[in-house]
């Protein structure tokens, strides 16, 4: 019993369909002991859209070549939706000849899964690895397991249709990226790969009426609707306050804070505000300020790539009179400069100095690709699980001169 409790729990864990799929065939061959095992998943017509196998080397499954058809004795499990045992396969009526390259098989048992009273797919182990037949047992268990693997699979589908819509909502909140003089841009975010949760982090780039690009990013507290409306009030305040206010990036968040306190009691942010000035002919000038966000990542063109460290001032939300200071860089054209949210560099196993570290070494070593697949591999470089939602901007600084020479 402690066993196939074991068991149940390992399938009702995984919220993921395609693992919590493969987990079931996994633990409900291990308890029977079976050799073999497969869950065939079967689409509108019947027939098997899917399968998910144990005991077969990938060199045999691709002999094989194809699906199994729900002919012959799995017929039977369609037919007949309840568990099926055989003791002797190759006796029985309903066997057909297996096809080249399939591994011969002596005893069977199956059970259909059922998803809210419909068969959505049929688990079935072939012999023992004792030698002998299945067993009475044997059957039970299956069968209880295939009651868990419904429930199992009913929750990872909604967990699948949750996490989906929340991505497209929280997507809906980040703006097109416009057009920047002298600037190429491109942007990505991406959900957390936990239990879907709607998100804080947002980025965004606009152009002030001085003819200046405004880059910013940021990181709201909390991971729930009101952080996502906190979120999106955030961005289209700095948005609007950066327009109206022709100040130095510490002034306008300062302002923010005031206006965060008075209508929503100091909800915690972290934010980076920047400008990017023409310097002379080849250069641009950075001017930033940051409420307790992480720095930027600099890739310039010559040099290694580094993170502009300085005082990065307190959150919003701490109280509005601390003081933030600003900070300024002269930046080469040519150079790439990363604005992210900490998920993008959160390391739970290793902490957030090296998960920064690791960013600032694959950067360096994509420095030289175009923004689009630049971002697309920095992404892919944490892994396909982030613990935590993901905003990035980057920013490529063309030649001042060329601009000037475009407007004249």
């Amino acid at each position: 019993m402690a066993r196939l409790l074991e068991a149940v729990l390992a399938i009702s864990s995984e919220l993921e369909l395609n693992t919590a799929l493969r987990t079931i065939v996994e633990v409900s061959a291990d308890l029977v002991d079976a050799r073999y095992g497969a869950l065939g998943v079967l689409n509108e017509e019947g027939e098997f859209a899917d399968l998910f196998t144990y005991g077969v080397s990938e060199e045999v499954y691709q002999a094989i070549g194809r699906l199994p058809t729900t002919h012959g004795l799995l017929e039977e499990l369609m037919a007949h939706p309840r568990p099926l045992r055989v003791d002797d396969v190759p006796a029985h009526p309903g066997f057909r000849e297996y096809p080249p390259g399939h591994p011969v098989m002596r005893t069977l048992l199956g059970t259909p899964i059922l998803v809210r009273g419909t068969v959505y797919g049929n688990l079935y182990f072939a012999d023992k690895r004792t030698g002998m037949p299945f067993t009475g047992d044997d059957e039970r268990i299956v069968a209880a397991l295939a009651s868990a693997a419904g429930v199992a699979i009913e929750n990872a589908r909604l967990y699948e249709r949750i996490r989906r819509n929340t991505e497209e909502f929280q997507r809906s909140l980040l703006p097109p990226l416009p057009a920047l003089n002298g600037l190429a841009a491109c942007a990505r975010y991406l959900p957390s790969s936990s239990v879907p949760r709607i998100g804080g982090d947002w980025y965004d780039a606009i152009m002030l009426p001085d003819g200046v690009p405004c880059l910013m990013v940021g990181d709201v507290m909390g991971h729930d609707l009101r952080s996502a409306t906190v979120m999106s009030q955030i961005s289209n305040m700095l948005r609007v306050l950066a327009y109206e206010h022709c100040e130095p990036p510490s002034q306008i968040l300062r302002r923010l804070d005031e206006i965060l306190h008075a209508l929503h009691g100091g909800p915690m942010a972290t934010v980076l505000l920047a400008r990017l000035e023409e310097e002379g002919d080849d250069a641009w000038r950075l001017r930033r300020a940051t409420a307790g966000h992480l720095p930027p990542l600099l890739l310039p063109v010559e040099g290694r790539a580094r993170y502009l460290r300085a005082d990065g001032g307190h959150p919003l939300g701490v109280t509005p009179d601390l003081p933030r200071p600003d900070h300024q860089q002269v930046i080469p054209a040519g150079s790439t400069l990363l604005l992210y949210t900490d998920g993008l560099v959160e390391d739970p196993a290793h902490g957030l100095d090296r998960g920064m570290a690791s960013l600032a070494h694959t950067a360096d070593r994509l420095r030289d690709l175009p923004l689009e697949e630049l971002c697309e591999l920095l992404l892919a470089h944490g892994g396909a699980d982030f613990t935590d939602d993901v905003a990035l901007l980057a920013v490529r600084l063309g030649d001042p001169a060329a601009l000037r020479g475009a407007r004249a």
